[in-house]
């Protein structure tokens, strides 16, 4: 029976995007997204709730084929690293969009995490408080 499970270490994950919502192709983008309950040098004026994202991933049969041999001989199963990272800043990609959609300017404590969705498939979410800056 095949189980991959990974662990996110949510203090890994904090993000400073820049010190001011930017617009960048007409849209803007979040002051920060981070780990923590504040965002360093601004105050929080406003909760407006919980932005989420999420994204259901399914292993390749062929990849894992070739990973299994790899697991065998021991080392990074670098075709599943490389699945989840993606996966992950989707879930990041969505929550930020969510949160936009909101009228937030930032994201705090963010938090990532997994579950298996069926044999095979994996889902990440991400989420954290949507909040406005003063």
């Amino acid at each position: 029976m095949d189980h991959y499970w990974f662990i996110i270490s949510a203090p890994l994950l904090a993000v400073d995007m820049s010190s001011e919502a930017v617009l960048t192709d007409g849209e803007q983008s979040l002051v920060a997204t981070v780990t923590t309950e504040t965002v360093p040098g601004h105050e929080i004026v406003e909760v407006l709730g919980i932005a989420r994202g999420n994204t259901v991933r399914a292993r390749n049969v062929g990849r894992d084929i070739t990973q299994g041999i790899r697991n065998l001989a021991g080392g990074e199963l670098t075709a599943y690293s490389t699945l989840l990272a993606d996966a992950r800043d989707q879930a990041i990609e969505r929550m930020e969009a969510d949160a936009l959609e909101m009228g937030a300017e930032a994201v705090v404590n963010v938090r990532m995490e997994t579950s298996e969705v069926t044999q095979g498939a994996s889902e990440v979410i991400a989420y954290g408080t949507a909040v406005k800056l003063a």
